[in-house]
């Protein structure tokens, strides 16, 4: 299979339902968007972090792809056919679960702080950023264009990214900075 079909020379692509639609399309925009975030922590893994970060990072990634997949399905058909498009209760009670984990290793958030420090963290704190930018792309989608699960996992996404970011650098030995 060649990696060029031709088929987007025209400003168009095709949903998994085989709708044809303009890439600047919302849908095309909130998965494009999930798929940035998806590149970011690829980023963030390739930089150097702890191995139970990059296994977190590595689920995430997978998560993603996930999302992506089911933000390209408006008919809603993947998740018959595809298991490993699933993400639900069970995958935002993990995410829950490492943010109450790596939290235990912070002190108490008493201000804002800076994005920065470590390049891993610097570029966690870029990716939290990612996902809210992809966070309110699936909300312009409206609530009955995915399973609302989504949007929950994407929003506790960000909580844990800022948290990583956190724990990441306090383990660099990296200064937060308050704002």
């Amino acid at each position: 299979m060649k990696i060029y079909t031709r088929t987007g020379d025209r400003g168009e692509t095709g949903l998994l339902d085989g709708s044809r639609v303009v890439k600047s399309n919302p849908r095309v925009e909130a998965y494009g968007d999930v798929d940035e975030l998806g590149a970011s922590l690829g980023g963030v893994r390739a930089a150097g972090v702890d191995a139970d970060v990059q296994a977190m990072l590595e689920r995430i990634q997978r998560d993603l792809f996930a999302i992506g997949a089911r933000l390209a399905d408006p008919a809603h058909r993947i998740g018959d056919r595809v298991v490993k498009t699933a993400v639900g209760g069970d995958d935002i009670a993990r995410l829950e679960q490492w943010i109450d984990t790596l939290e235990g290793e912070l002190p108490p958030l008493t201000r804002f702080i800076l994005a920065g420090g470590s390049i891993g963290g610097a570029g966690l704190h870029l990716s939290r950023t990612i996902c809210r930018r992809a966070e309110r792309s699936m909300v312009s989608l409206g609530p009955d264009a995915f399973e609302a699960e989504l949007l929950t996992y994407v929003n506790r996404l960000s909580d844990l990214l800022f948290v990583m970011a956190r724990v990441v650098n306090r383990r660099a030995g990296a200064t937060e900075l308050e704002w």
